[in-house]
């Protein structure tokens, strides 16, 4: 397999059929159901041997959706706003 810039994309624990927990549904999901969807990603992640690149990826492209190496869109976003403060 070619080594690339993103090649820890093939090693990644939220590919497949779990990787829709990961973005939020075309319909209005309620808070408690983000809530369930976001946990069931996040517990993927933990177990994910390239949670860090993932997230480095995120961080680095400025992904507004979904959650990215065990995080979601607001605390990327907190998490660049402290590295910057």
């Amino acid at each position: 397999m070619p080594q690339g810039p993103e090649s820890w994309q093939a090693a990644a624990a939220c590919r497949g059929p779990q990787s829709k927990a990961f973005f939020p549904p075309a319909h209005v999901e309620r808070k408690e159901e983000k809530l369930a969807r976001e946990a069931r990603a996040k517990a993927i992640c933990a177990e994910c041997r390239v949670r860090l690149d993932c997230l480095d990826y995120a961080l680095r492209i400025r992904e507004p959706h979904g959650i990215w190496g065990g995080l979601n869109e607001a605390e990327r976003k907190q998490l660049v706003e402290r590295r910057a403060g």
